[in-house]
């Protein structure tokens, strides 16, 4: 499947921190068409509901990325040998209306979808997650529910915000369950901590059947168990992968909208993600990374190389498929 005109520009001809920034120095293309898997940039921060910023995130990741080699240290997975890739540039948003930019990223994804291109997207806060997952569907509509495995520090199940905004960062993944787009029985939550607003917030996600995985019981389950567990959420079906950058520490990731401290270190998450091979993946996200509040680039450097394993994953998935 590999098309050496869709390889990433050489490392060893081109010097990586030579010619134009694109995700993982791949060509940048207009149309989705012979294209296996689409990265897509979603410029977008207008639901975040504390730090903004994230609008700048998909340009930061594209020029950290171009660190990323070509092979897994691990598996020896080449992606591009597996797949065609290409950025696919950034969706178009509205700065200013959020309703607006749900519509115009779902119509960009659904159509993405119609060519048979799957999308790894970038964003962007997290409420960008339900027109990715809105494209996904709309585009097939004969797909199931799908099942959802979702690194975080936060359940982003709440149902408003501030007297009534149903559309925000902390509310896409119930506004998905509520529109048949996920299946809560097969949706597994990692790395859920920090405090709460009441005693409640979990409530809804849990009695929908939500399983959530708290930093503490990852702690005692250890990475192992923790793989284990959401393999068997997720079991054999169609499952999309969610990251929000905010599920790493501090620490290590400070440029983020909502941090919370007592996360997984990036090698921890390395190691998770890496334990998710073989999955029935179709599509993912990885995002809330926000450039302003880490001048250094650290934060996007954890980014860009979490979205090279999960690109991994989809590849070997999409592969697999044929």
């Amino acid at each position: 499947m590999t098309n050496d005109a869709l390889r990433p520009v050489d490392g060893l001809v081109t010097p990586r921190f030579a010619a134009p920034a694109s995700f993982m120095r791949l060509p940048i293309r207009e149309s989705a068409e012979g294209i296996d898997i689409a990265i897509l940039g979603i410029p977008f921060d207008g639901a975040v509901t504390n730090r903004p910023g994230t609008r700048h995130g998909p340009r930061a990741l594209r020029d950290a990325s171009t660190l990323m080699r070509r092979v897994h240290p691990v598996s020896l997975v080449e992606p591009y040998q597996l797949c065609r890739v290409a950025d696919l540039g950034d969706a178009e948003t509205n700065p200013v209306d959020v309703m607006k930019t749900l519509e115009l990223v779902e119509a960009r994804v659904a159509a993405i979808r119609a060519t048979g291109a799957w999308v790894l997207g970038a964003g962007g806060d997290h409420l960008m997650s339900l027109p990715l997952l809105r494209g996904l569907k709309r585009a097939a509509p004969e797909l199931p529910p799908l099942g959802m495995v979702h690194f975080d520090a936060h359940s982003d199940t709440a149902d408003t915000y501030f007297g009534g905004s149903r559309y925000t960062h902390g509310t896409p993944f119930r506004r998905a369950v509520e529109e048949g787009i996920l299946d809560p029985k097969r949706v597994v939550q990692i790395g859920i901590r920090g405090t709460l607003y009441e005693t409640d917030d979990m409530a809804w996600a849990t009695s929908v059947g939500i399983r959530i995985l708290r930093i503490e019981e990852c702690e005692e389950l250890g990475p192992e168990g923790v793989i284990a567990e959401a393999r068997r959420v997720i079991g054999d079906g169609p499952v999309y992968l969610t990251f929000d950058i905010d599920s790493i520490d501090p620490a290590f990731a400070p440029g983020t909208g909502t941090p919370e401290v007592g996360g997984f270190t990036p090698r921890e998450a390395m190691r998770l993600l890496r334990g998710l091979r073989g999955l029935n993946f179709l599509g993912a996200d990885l995002v809330e990374v926000s450039p302003p509040f880490d001048p250094g680039g650290n934060t996007a450097m954890v980014g860009a190389t979490m979205m090279f394993e999960i690109l991994c994953l989809l590849a070997e998935a999409r592969a697999g498929r044929g």
